[in-house]
């Protein structure tokens, strides 16, 4: 039997102990240790080894792996201390917060050749797999327009990590980015944004509302709308049973990808297209399409794994997860200016 990869945990907040359940139920995997600066409070209950400096865990326990899951703002500079140290590293999104530390990652693990999977997990979801095949296999035609929406209301506790309310947060960076892989993997790269943003609801210095608009390479045009302030059913982590931390409408759809020869809603993967006649006088017919239930974070997890004993390439590199932060980059910089932006990638 394969002994178990031994994985360290940084950063024991909300995600952190996320990634603890997802170990403690991986055959393949046990946590060995956790850094945190603020809280030992996860060590305390599972028993592991609590470090307040991460560094220092890394060089005491030498880990297998590691999970990243802290503040946003130090997720390069940590993630190239365990390049230093020849550690694979499962590194939370965003995969950093400009460019330019993308630029610095990309090169320290071209440096030291350690393999890195970014947490863009929903690319891991099964519905996810199967709103691409559908995609993929033409069923849509040549695909023209992309509605997107994450809305929800998070909690005012959620704000109570200062880290939150700065810049390096908001909304488009910490919940956005997961729809704009999504929009990516489903649609193409993307080659220009307009955007608005705003801060009403929350008057925190970061946005809490966003409206993007998107032109994809291959000719699509989408939209996509967020908010972390409002009253919704319409969203990813709301429509699909992925984290039981939020509460579900399974019933809703949250993308809807329209082409020349069908429509799709996802995650209800509907499809709708005509029979043997076309116009809008004609009935569509709706297709119900299946997928193999699974957990996107436990197959993230077990996708890791391999990854980092050098079975797998990581589903999800730091150079495609830089591509998303790109796209994030022209957002932002589309909504300070009112003008049109090239996601522009290291």
């Amino acid at each position: 039997m394969t002994t178990p990869l031994k994985i360290a945990l940084i950063g024991a907040g909300a995600m952190g102990r996320q990634h603890a359940g997802y170990v403690a139920r991986e055959s393949a995997a046990i946590l060995v240790a956790s850094a945190d600066p603020f809280s030992s409070s996860l060590a305390d209950e599972t028993g592991i080894e609590h470090f307040t400096d991460h560094r220092e865990m890394l060089d005491q326990v030498r880990p297998d792996a590691v999970i990243i899951a802290n503040p946003n703002d130090l997720h390069v500079t940590t993630a190239i201390d365990c390049l230093e140290r020849g550690i694979p590293a499962l590194l939370e999104k965003p995969v950093a917060c400009s460019q330019e530390e993308a630029k610095q990652l990309i090169a320290a693990q071209q440096r030291y050749n350690v393999p890195i999977l970014v947490g863009h997990h929903r690319r891991h979801n099964p519905v996810a797999a199967r709103a691409k095949a559908i995609i993929d296999e033409g069923r849509l035609g040549r695909l023209a327009t992309v509605t997107g929406m994450w809305q929800t209301c998070k909690p005012d506790e959620y704000f109570s990590m200062e880290w939150r309310r700065r810049p390096g947060a908001g909304v488009v960076l910490i919940n956005l980015v997961h729809d704009l892989d999504m929009l990516r993997h489903f649609c193409g790269e993307i080659s220009g944004v307009q955007a608005m943003t705003h801060n009403a609801l929350r008057g925190f210095e970061v946005e809490d509302s966003a409206i993007v608009q998107l032109e994809f390479v291959n000719g699509a045009l989408g939209s996509l709308t967020g908010s972390d302030g409002v009253v919704s059913p319409w969203g990813w982590d709301q429509n699909v049973n992925e984290v039981p931390l939020y509460a579900k409408h399974l019933d809703q759809s949250c993308y809807f990808l329209a082409g020349s020869e069908g429509a799709l809603s996802v995650p209800q993967l509907s499809l709708w297209r005509y029979g043997e006649a076309r116009g809008w006088q004609h009935q569509l017919v709706c297709e119900s399409h299946r997928f193999t239930e699974g957990s996107a974070q436990q197959r993230q997890l077990a996708h890791f794994i391999e990854v980092a004993r050098g079975q797998a390439e990581p589903l999800v590199s730091v150079e495609d997860a830089a591509r998303t932060l790109a796209v994030i980059d022209a957002i932002q910089e589309a909504a300070r200016t009112g003008q049109r932006k090239v996601p522009r990638s290291p």
